[in-house]
């Protein structure tokens, strides 16, 4: 059969068994992941705004019934990146497992060595915390919502009331700082993946991964801490 008779679709199938193409997915749907994670702590850190109805403003403005085929479209796109991601992930891990069963002794990088081995696990943690996260503030299955008008929570007092309580904070920064570590190791491999990879470049992608990181994970953390402190009341 020649290359010209093999179908788009069987070419994707097959770039996609590849290492390679498990790497390329896990890239795409991670940048894709991460796009969102940084507009979800924008539109959070409206709580901190001078007007308290700015959150609930910016809410309403998504919930909107006119906006509810973008919004659905895009909860559906990001529930497949999630699931593309997890599986690449999962799979590659078995394929890495399958071709060198005893782990190299040598480790030049600690600190990239444990967000890398971490991964795993935290992905899995972290999607259970989104869950957790939607099941609290958006379905009202963790502690009861409060509401401006019919179907239009109180987001500020439901993110403050739910924050006032010890282990829910706590969840929420464990789960933050686990992101965060997720999110290093992700970003600068994300770029190797793509082919980005060299003695003068990588250093710096991995400086920049951190920072992107560590501010994420600090600007999330930030709202429960500042419920907690009194500061967000």
């Amino acid at each position: 059969m020649s290359a010209l008779a093999i179908s788009p679709m069987k070419r994707a199938v097959r770039f996609y068994e590849a290492p390679i193409g498990k790497k390329a997915v896990m890239a795409l749907t991670g940048a894709l992941l991460f796009g969102y994670v940084v507009a979800h702590l924008l539109g959070n850190l409206q709580i901190y705004s001078t007007n308290p109805d700015q959150i609930n403003r910016y809410a309403a403005f998504l919930h909107n019934p006119s906006n509810a085929l973008a919004l659905w479209g895009a909860r559906l796109v990001l529930l497949a990146a999630v699931i593309l991601h997890i599986t690449a992930s999962l799979q590659l891990w078995l394929l890495k497992r399958t071709a060198r069963p005893v782990a190299y002794v040598k480790k030049d990088d600690p600190g990239a060595n444990y967000a890398s081995r971490t991964m795993l696990w935290s992905g899995p943690i972290v999607a259970a915390f989104v869950i957790f996260h939607v099941l609290h503030l958006t379905v009202g299955a963790v502690v009861p919502l409060q509401e401006v008008g019919p179907n239009e929570p109180n987001v500020r007092a439901n993110v403050i009331a739910g924050f006032q309580n010890p282990a829910i904070s706590g969840f929420y920064i464990l789960a933050m700082v686990l992101l965060c570590m997720h999110l290093y190791h992700g970003l600068w491999s994300m770029f190797q993946s793509l082919g980005f990879n060299h003695p003068r470049y990588t250093p710096k992608l991995k400086k920049g991964a951190a920072i992107c990181a560590i501010l994420i994970a600090a600007g999330n953390c930030s709202i429960p801490i500042a419920v907690m402190t009194g500061l967000l009341r």
